[in-house]
């Protein structure tokens, strides 16, 4: 039963139609795991075992008549807790919405849950999925499990923590300024964030200025590309919407790509910030890669300038502001959100206009900088996993929010211009005693999710990464966690 928590999406899928083992199987297994892990790793806000055995009946039930279970019939993925699942609990990681029960399914668990997964619980979440790491209110910070002392990353990053450690082999997860991929980078996963428009937001949500999509956390290139195939073009009236993709990410993912241009750059471009070595060691490291793949690689340039990256803090803190709330429950917020909160109504109708018009500038200067190549790679972050609690600052919340650009300097330009962009974690580094993940990114045109499938795939073939939590125990687990 353990080894079922290894496998990847794909393998449970094709080992339930093919009978080796039965939904009800895999999905007790994962739930095992979570058990004895999740106290200590923070990965889930709420476990919904009783409803997942149940839904694994339903697949049994199905492959034994003979009927279709769908492309990842029977494979676990929990839903983030930012995502309305009817009947289970959404507080978003805020204390304003404790014991808030969602009556509705967001479309997006419906278009997962047709493909036949089955969601165990709902991910830990930062408050309302605003910073970059996942400390939430009344609750165990998500660590990453090469360091339990160490950050998850976020806002996904509960999600992240599940995948990494075999509590689920895939997990929903979404990234509104490198929400998917800066906890891939922190617990060495893939992290997709795909183009504008490539999955709609459903009924319930708004897209917005487009700056969020969702998404899953995947331990391969091949879990990422079907959850694609799943999720891209469904919807209706969709406002942003992006070319349909012939063959299908999955098929995409298993060609080969031709010889492709890479531009690389190890220049911040959203702060001035200092970029550990470690993480320009991944970058090297994947242009030696690349170089035997026989790709080019050269110099590409910074897109923009810092200071007009203004324009995403004015549309994160207006968005920040919009967020409905109980009555009553403002004072209960963390001080990060009440800052942006604060910032989001000072700033006018006409200064938001003007910030989705620079927005679109933004995405027009990236283009003239970028579409040169075919993919852009960068370090997904500016320094490995940092300690729990290094960001926050609750004392400073305009300082917090300083230092997360600073950790994050390259994830939000694909989310500003609309680009898709994955992480891969090619590189690990001693740090401190301890072996971290050290992602890297890359970013392609605007609708090119199948080349950055294919080229990811070629990486994974010919470099591979590690996944040691899912038969180990996390380094650093408390030893409470353990029954």
């Amino acid at each position: 039963m353990a080894e079922l928590t290894t496998l990847s999406a794909a393998e449970i899928a094709g080992g339930i139609v093919a009978g080796e083992f039965s939904a009800g199987e895999v999905v007790s297994a994962h739930l095992g795991r979570t058990a004895l892990l999740n106290a200590g790793l923070g990965a889930f806000a709420r476990v919904a075992g009783a409803e997942a055995l149940k839904k694994a009946e339903l697949i049994d039930a199905a492959v034994a008549s003979g009927s279709a279970t769908g492309v990842l019939g029977g494979v676990p993925c929990p839903i983030k807790d930012l995502t309305p699942v009817a009947g289970v609990g959404l507080e978003a990681g805020s204390a304003a919405l404790k014991g808030s029960i969602a009556d509705v399914d967001d479309d997006i668990v419906g278009w997962l849950a047709e493909a036949g997964t089955i969601s165990t619980g709902k991910t830990a979440t930062p408050e309302f999925g605003l910073p970059c790491y996942t400390e939430p209110a009344g609750a165990p910070p998500a660590v990453t499990p090469w360091d339990c002392a160490r950050m998850a990353g976020g806002s996904s990053g509960g999600a992240a923590v599940a995948v990494a450690t075999g509590m689920a082999p895939i997990a929903h997860a979404s990234d509104g300024g490198g929400s998917i991929r800066i906890p891939a980078s922190c617990c060495g996963l893939v992290g997709l964030k795909a183009s504008r428009g490539r999955i709609g937001p459903g009924r319930l949500r708004q897209p917005g200025p487009g700056l969020t999509t969702d998404g899953v956390l995947s331990r391969t290139v091949a879990d990422s590309a079907v959850a694609l195939d799943v999720l891209a073009g469904r919807g209706q009236g969709l406002t942003y919407h992006a070319p349909p993709q012939q063959p299908g990410f999955l098929e995409s993912a298993r060609t080969p790509p031709r010889q492709l241009r890479i531009g690389v750059l190890t220049t911040p471009v959203i702060a001035e910030a200092e970029v550990r070595q470690a993480c320009l060691d991944a970058v090297a490291r994947t242009v030696e890669h690349l170089a035997t793949l026989g790709h080019e690689v050269i110099e590409a340039p910074v897109p923009f300038a810092v200071d007009r990256w203004t324009a995403f803090e004015d549309i994160w803190s207006v968005g920040a502001a919009a967020i409905p709330l109980p009555p009553g429950a403002e004072g209960s917020l963390r001080p990060l959100t009440q800052w942006l909160r604060e910032r989001g109504r000072r700033v006018s109708g006409v200064n938001y206009a003007d910030a989705l018009s620079a927005l679109q500038r933004l995405g027009l200067e990236v283009a003239g900088a970028w579409d040169g190549f075919d993919a852009v790679l960068t370090p997904t972050l500016a320094q490995p996993p940092l300690p729990i609690g290094a960001l926050r600052n609750d004392a400073d919340p305009a300082a917090d929010f300083a230092a997360q650009t600073r950790f994050t300097p390259w994830t939000s330009v694909a989310n500003l211009s609309g680009r898709p962009a994955i992480s891969l974690p090619l590189h690990t580094a001693l740090i401190d005693g301890a072996w971290l993940p050290i992602g890297v990114m890359f970013t392609g045109r605007f609708g090119a999710e199948a080349l950055l499938l294919s080229l990811a795939a070629q990486l994974e073939d010919a470099v591979g990464w590690q996944h040691p939590f899912l038969t180990a125990e996390p380094v650093g687990l408390p030893a409470r966690s353990n029954p």
